[in-house]
């Protein structure tokens, strides 16, 4: 039986155009450089132990986080259905199999985490999205993300209504008084090291978790 999505864009990304992304993104210097990444945003943070991801597509991100941190326990949420099935090949990966707008809380992580997800939203569902990070985290959210300092909508690869930029932690920190920016930083796609996506990245701390 298929399953009802919400939005548009969830069918999107839960179809075809979703089975594509998996194969322009599956490169071991993908890994490399999100190793190099999550070495900066994980140095300033505290006994990371739990980790969930919304929307991890085939794990790369979780895997450069456990080659740093071995002994963490990882979660996964991820609506395309061959992307869960690489997932699932990821040793001590708990994946749970739907859009992270349908995702029930279970239990707190340290640490939540997206990447290129928020962008992709119907920005009418952001705030489910928000609250449901923010209710999953104990401690710590990191939203790595195009940054503008207002809402605009971008064409993405020929598609309307796909690609959202705004100021996604600003709108988080807005509608939960107690998180407050503990870090930030930019990731450039002429690096020369690594292969980033003019990225903007924020690092937000419960105050009351300390």
């Amino acid at each position: 039986m298929a399953i009802e999505f919400k939005t548009e864009q969830e069918k999107f990304w839960s179809g075809e155009f979703g089975d594509q992304y998996i194969e322009r993104n599956c490169d071991e210097s993908i890994i490399a450089a999100n190793t190099a990444l999550f070495s900066r945003i994980l140095s300033r943070t505290d006994s990371v132990k739990s980790v969930i991801e919304f929307g991890a597509n085939i794990g790369l991100n979780l895997i450069a986080i456990k080659r740093l941190l071995p002994n963490i326990d990882l979660s996964a949420i991820e609506i395309n259905p061959k992307a869960v099935e690489e997932l699932n090949k990821i040793d001590c990966v708990k994946t749970y199999p739907q859009s992270i707008l349908e995702y029930e809380v279970d239990f707190q992580r340290d640490f939540v985490l997206t990447k290129g997800v928020l962008i992709h939203i119907n920005p009418g569902m952001l705030p489910v999205a928000y609250d449901l990070m923010y209710r999953t985290s104990s401690r710590y959210i990191c939203v790595i993300e195009y940054y503008n300092p207002t809402p605009v909508e971008v064409d993405y690869r020929g598609h309307r209504e796909r690609l959202f930029k705004r100021d996604f932690a600003g709108e988080l920190m807005d509608n939960y008084d107690d998180l407050r920016l503990l870090d930030y930083g930019f990731v450039y796609r002429r690096d020369n090291n690594f292969i980033y996506g003019d990225e903007n990245w924020f690092l937000l701390e419960k105050q009351c978790a300390k």
